[in-house]
């Protein structure tokens, strides 16, 4: 079993595809085998998280618990990472007692700046940019429930976010076709556009984008959302309500798409904005098989980094 060359997880991108294939591998022998040892025995992460959080917390506290180690939970008081303490002091510190950081942050410098100051791996839980734990656990997902990643298109209706950002980099690099469907003015970074459509060139991937669901979900093996307004965007909700309302994933969009097409979302949902009950509910759902595989595919990643 190899481990990661990388010491970080910033970023899907930090993987080459060999890796993510790797990951992957562990997180289906770990999803089946309920008496995997405990590898991580004796070993601790700090989460430090300056937003609130249900599967990133649960799913990260309770995997170093099965793999046999401990967490230890910084909330926004504990740290006032930038403020109370710069981010290179407390990845200095925190260096010298545990063995893992997982940063769940605003700005992704934060995240960054850990990242270079520690001796030890920290993993991305989320920040304004990215959100690779998300994304892994996402393409781990479709590639459990349909098979060849290759053979697949993937929709993404809604804000250009960091859910996105992190589901376009893994689509480009594991050779995942994506659509990507945002209102004009809302679409992903330009920046990540770039490195996606890099990496999609390399893995063979087919990554295009549009702002019509109807057109896009016609050869939809998997239709993704996620909220229209993002954590920090709350000034913006009732202009967003507007310009999102026909990116909405419902009942009349989802018979557009091919027979058998899935639907994720990240959670958490509004529902009756992004997505309605009857769908995030139906059976064409796998959004809680979805969020499960954050515990699998983290008890990874955990593995793969610390181990080292």
């Amino acid at each position: 079993m190899g481990l990661l060359k990388t010491k970080d997880l910033i970023s899907v991108k930090d993987l080459r595809k060999e890796e993510i294939e790797e990951v992957f591998r562990l997180s289906f022998q770990m999803k089946r085998d309920k008496s995997f040892s405990e590898p991580l025995k004796g070993k601790s992460i700090a989460l430090i998280f300056q937003k609130p959080s249900n599967r990133t917390r649960v799913s990260f506290e309770v995997g170093m618990y099965q793999l046999g180690g401990h967490a230890v939970y910084l909330g926004p008081e504990e740290i006032k990472l930038g403020v109370r303490e710069s981010a290179a002091d407390v990845a200095r510190v925190l260096s010298r007692y545990i063995d893992g950081i997982v940063a769940r942050t605003f700005k992704h410098e934060d995240i960054v700046n850990l990242a270079k100051s520690s001796t030890i791996p920290v993993i991305n839980g989320l920040s304004d940019l990215l959100h690779p734990c998300q994304a892994l656990s996402d393409i781990f997902t479709i590639k459990e429930q349909l098979g060849n990643l290759s053979l697949l298109r993937l929709v993404y209706i809604g804000d250009g976010n960091n859910v996105l950002h992190s589901l376009m980099h893994g689509a480009g690099i594991t050779g995942l076709n994506m659509t990507i469907v945002n209102p004009r003015g809302y679409g992903p970074n330009a920046d990540i556009v770039k490195e996606a459509l890099f990496y999609a060139k390399k893995s063979g991937s087919i990554m295009t984008f549009t702002d019509d669901p109807l057109k896009a979900v016609k050869d939809a093996d998997v239709i993704y959302t996620d909220v229209w307004t993002s954590m920090g965007q709350e000034k913006e909700r009732n202009k967003r309500l507007k310009v999102f309302k026909r990116f909405r994933v419902d009942e009349a969009l989802l018979v557009k798409a091919k027979k058998g097409c899935r639907i994720m979302h990240c959670l958490p949902a509004h529902r009756g904005e992004e997505i309605t009950d009857d769908v995030l509910d139906g059976p064409s759902s796998i959004v809680f098989d979805q969020a499960e595989n954050r515990l699998h595919v983290q008890k990874a990643l955990l593995y793969l980094l610390l181990k080292n």
